[in-house]
């Protein structure tokens, strides 16, 4: 089947690398740069760390530290309107999904007017390649590092949109597993949850193609073996670095095929009921490998057995969705994954986001997508998991 194979940019990936941030901001001609991270990170004392060892280059730094989760639109446009008074030549994006989001909005910004949102969705492509962008992830999920573009929300339509290509792409993608460990367990989880989605979602989708499920398998079989381990032992480096190969190789992975129905369904629910990304995406996981399992009965075979659960040879179709459904609530309950009920929500107000689903999704998944199927996806959702 046709697809787009996108081979992202350079990576430098191992313990100890984020030591080597300055150099590599002196390769690409930096002088001053806008580094761009959260209250975590800071509290976390990552960033003064980062920040010190491109000082102790020569390199001079700003630093924007309001990162948001789903960062808003006027967030990108603030980080960037400081990145052009104090005149920065580059951008480095520092912590999870929403900082290295909020760091490739800023990147476009320095080097094209605003607003944002003039920019969003895959018509908008700014060509022009930009200021340089170093991204360095604190968290195993987004693969950020490895993708052409970010996830912004448009507080004026209450959705999230995205922007792409090359006006905003990453130069340089630094992967320290070392950064990791501090990671606190609920988010291990949850940006966990969000490389495994990258990974079964590009795998199972309707654009799926052999370079994209070679990666995806092996970030699956990761996940499988290392994910709980991550949760339960923190500091165990060993995890910690492997979560970190697989949410890159998550990234990689959905470059060409894209996501289906769980980002589908998680946009929504991250933009209304401000659910954590990693823990939206995931919130129907299980009813949607189930519901896809006829189209791609051998592909949910794989997932299932990834995470423990035999799958006989002669099982049919129905039964090796529902192995594969059962093995994701165990790992989902195994991490404490929260569910719709955890924050307080009705099922009315579940089921409410379905024609958003429908409106604003890519229809990628390998089975029918209506709104009548997403409903009945979070109605199970909300029953079962």
């Amino acid at each position: 089947m046709p697809s787009v194979f996108a081979s992202p940019n350079p990576v430098l990936f191992g313990r100890g690398t984020s030591k080597e941030i300055g150099e590599k901001l002196k390769e690409f001609g930096c002088t001053k740069v806008l580094v761009i991270f959260d209250q975590g990170v800071k509290k976390a004392g990552i960033a003064d760390t980062v920040i010190a060892n491109i000082n102790r280059a020569g390199i001079g730094t700003v630093a924007y530290d309001d990162v948001l989760p789903d960062p808003p639109d006027w967030s990108i446009e603030e980080a960037a309107a400081l990145g052009l008074r104090e005149d920065v030549d580059g951008v480095v994006g520092l912590g999870g999904g929403s900082s290295m989001d909020t760091a490739k909005g800023a990147k476009l910004l320095l080097s094209n007017p605003p607003p944002i949102n003039q920019y969003f969705g895959r018509d908008g492509v700014v060509k022009t390649a930009g200021k340089p962008l170093i991204v360095i992830p604190t968290t195993a999920g987004t693969g950020s590092e490895n993708t052409p573009g970010g996830v912004i929300t448009d507080t004026r339509r209450n959705v999230k949109d995205v922007v792409v290509g090359p006006g905003c792409a990453v130069s340089l993608g630094i992967v320290d597993p070392e950064l990791t460990v501090a990671l606190p367990p609920e988010i291990t989880a949850s940006t966990g949850m969000d490389a495994f989605c990258h990974a079964v979602e590009s795998f199972t989708s309707k654009r799926w193609n052999s370079f994209s499920d070679v990666v995806a398998k092996e970030a699956i079989t990761l996940i499988g073996k290392n994910l709980t381990r991550a949760y339960h032992e923190g500091s165990n480096i060993e995890a910690r670095e492997a979560m970190l190969f697989a949410s890159s190789l998550g990234g990689i992975a959905m470059s060409g095929p894209l996501c289906h129905l769980g980002h589908d369904i998680g946009k929504p629910l991250g933009a209304n009921f401000h659910i954590p990304h990693g823990t939206s995406v995931a919130s129907c996981l299980p009813q949607i490998l189930e519901y896809i399992a006829p189209a791609v009965p051998e592909k949910i075979r794989f997932i299932a057995e990834a995470l423990g659960n035999h799958v006989p040879e002669t099982a049919s179709v129905d039964t090796i969705g529902e192995l594969a459904g059962a093995a994701v609530k165990a790992l989902m309950k195994e991490i404490n994954l929260p569910n719709f009920k955890s924050y307080g929500l009705t099922k009315s107000e579940v089921l409410g986001i379905a024609p958003d689903v429908i409106k604003f999704g890519l229809a990628l998944a390998p089975m029918p997508t209506t709104e009548d199927v997403v409903r009945n996806l979070l109605s199970q959702a909300f029953e079962e998991n």
